[in-house]
């Protein structure tokens, strides 16, 4: 290696000597869509927006992101000439990242299967693309709920939600689909979801997910879910899940839905279930029945529009 060469290769890998910049430049790898803004790292890391955006443009300077500002937003991605580099370093560290140790023996063997068996499900989708999805769903649930042994059941179905979006994103699908959404994803939006699913049957795919989601479904919800057949577990929200749905309901969860055109937005002014008693549960399960059976009505009259 060359002096020059010697010195830019030093000086990509000071900008990479960041565990922020590590993650960021992971979150964005790991992106379905390949890219990520500010709004997206900064929620999955817990660090304030300014110092993301700190820390992005360090990368940009060093060369290793390239960014496009769309609308309100600026949007990071890999740069083409150290794609494979940043890749290549992100996986030989792989066994490293933060997860229960020794709680799934050969994760990375059992997430690859996941991967072989989900790519022929989605043929229209890549099959590294397949594998990204999987390799991310198993990083955000060990993030935010540490599910030890579960973790591989758990990926595939959050993995197959996900694959199911960019099928319906790209027009594969036409059954109506809404979205629920609350901060925890472990009681509100579940029992909404369930309780849509229940009444619409195979007419309308209802989905949650959660702005910063709970390690567990709130004790009193899951009897409730169970009593609905439901097996529902917290997930997080993803921009696909948004880009999917033709309705979004939030209930308590601020502004960090995403809005798009064409999307009807609700927000739904419910009980939070996790500190309350079972009778309280119950009034918010007849709270939520009564709005669900109004907006099925609704998407029946209307078709979602």
């Amino acid at each position: 290696m060359g002096a020059p060469a010697a010195e830019d290769v030093a000086h990509a890998l000071r900008a990479l000597a960041d565990p922020l910049r590590l993650r960021a430049l992971s979150l964005i790898a790991a992106s379905p869509t390949g890219e990520a803004c500010v709004l997206d790292i900064s929620e999955l890391t817990a660090v304030s927006q300014p110092t993301v955006s700190h820390h992005l443009k360090v990368l940009r300077d060093a060369g290793m992101v390239t960014s496009e500002r769309r609308g309100t937003w600026v949007w990071y991605q890999l740069a083409p000439e150290h794609r494979d580099a940043v890749r290549a370093v992100l996986q030989a560290f792989a066994a490293v990242d933060a997860r229960p140790t020794g709680t799934v023996p050969d994760l990375d063997r059992h997430l690859d299967q996941v991967a072989s068996d989900l790519a022929p499900r989605y043929p229209t989708i890549a099959a590294a693309r397949v594998r990204d999805v999987v390799r991310d769903s198993s990083t955000a649930l060990a993030r935010t709920s540490g599910l030890g042994v579960g973790l591989v059941n758990l990926t595939e179905r959050f993995a197959r939600q996900r694959l199911d979006d960019l099928v319906r994103i790209e027009g594969g699908t036409t059954v109506p689909r809404v979205l629920f959404v609350c901060v925890a994803n472990a009681g509100r939006s579940q029992l909404a979801a369930a309780l849509l699913q229940r009444y619409a049957g195979d007419t309308v795919l209802a989905r949650s997910a959660g702005s910063a989601p709970a390690p567990a479904i709130h004790t009193h919800v899951r009897p409730e879910l169970e009593a609905l057949g439901a097996d529902g577990f917290p997930k997080p929200l993803t921009d696909d899940a948004v880009r999917a749905a033709d309705v979004v309901v939030t209930m308590g969860c601020g502004d960090v839905c995403p809005v798009y055109p064409g999307t009807r937005y609700e927000d739904w002014a419910v009980g939070d279930p996790a500190l309350a008693s079972p009778d309280g549960v119950a009034a918010i399960r007849a709270d939520l029945d009564t709005r669900v059976r109004t907006l099925l009505t609704s998407l029946t009259r209307s078709g979602a529009s």
